[in-house]
């Protein structure tokens, strides 16, 4: 299974691939305000990339629940310079986490090679035929609503069947706009429109997505789903982030998201060496 983002391409199986989150924003839940000069943002960025991050998902609009939207050219100017030292600079892959065709549009000519894309959901195909004529890869992610409504009421009758469907329904939809499958990786969106229960049973059911043959990212770091099941604040959620992580590695994702690379690189390491000697 391959994975092709632009120039650079990831083959699978092999060891889980760790993105770094870089928030250029003033409200990210975890990290809001830290990186939002452009200095901060790649000095934060070089950083992860040495602790092994293999991609750096660079973001200038918070998507925390109830969050409002930026406008396309404070998004830009949040990101843009970010992403073009990067590029010159970070041996990383780097990504655009964006909704906004034109931004996507703007990054990968800055030097991007994917789109994380929380708003696959969309019906308007722009985006796609950005990625397409990019040849970029894509993160197609599962959302209920949108970051303003998605967790008014989120609803499922069978959560592991809905976003199964969705990935099929969405892979068909992004080759007809000319996006081939090996450019696609997909993300069940822990937290987007999803319930405690919702998130676990996500969770707890990953290799239900393994027939979809594409590399699933899962995103769970420092979510406030752990507050909810433990009780924890943001600042102590990295142990129950790792579990996560290294659960996700040993249930069939291929990629994680972290804000804590350092330490999910050893976790995860440790655990794929247990698991391929057992």
């Amino acid at each position: 299974m391959r994975w092709i983002a632009r120039d650079v391409t990831f083959e699978f199986p092999r060891s889980m691939v760790v993105m770094g989150i870089v928030n250029t924003t003033p409200n990210s839940f975890a990290d809001g305000g830290r990186f939002l000069d452009t200095d901060s943002a790649v000095d934060h960025a070089l950083r992860l990339a040495a602790e092994g991050a293999e991609i750096i998902d660079i973001g200038g609009e918070s998507t925390r629940p109830g969050s409002e939207p930026v406008s396309a050219e404070e998004e830009l100017r949040r990101v843009i310079p970010v992403i073009e030292r990067l590029a010159k600079r970070c041996g990383a892959a780097l990504s655009i986490d964006t909704q906004k065709p034109a931004v996507a549009k703007a990054a990968l000519n800055a030097g991007a090679s994917i789109v994380n894309d929380i708003a696959a959901n969309r019906e308007s195909p722009e985006m796609w035929q950005v990625v397409a004529e990019a040849k970029a890869g894509y993160v197609c992610m599962h959302m209920q609503g949108t970051p303003q409504t998605m967790q008014a009421e989120p609803h499922y009758d069978d959560v592991l069947r809905e976003v199964d469907g969705f990935f099929a329904e969405r892979l068909g939809a992004l080759t007809e706009h000319g996006v081939s499958a090996e450019q696609v990786a997909l993300d069940p969106g822990i937290g987007f429109g999803k319930r405690l229960k919702h998130n676990i049973k996500l969770l707890s059911g990953l290799k239900r997505f393994n027939v979809a043959e594409r590399p699933l990212l899962v995103g769970v770091s420092r979510k406030s789903f752990i507050g909810k099941q433990l009780g924890t604040p943001t600042s102590e959620r990295l142990p129950a982030s790792l579990a996560c992580a290294v659960w996700s590695a040993l249930n069939g994702a291929q990629i994680v998201r972290v804000h804590d690379v350092a330490e999910t690189v050893q976790a995860v390491r440790m655990a794929e060496a247990l698991s391929d000697n057992r």
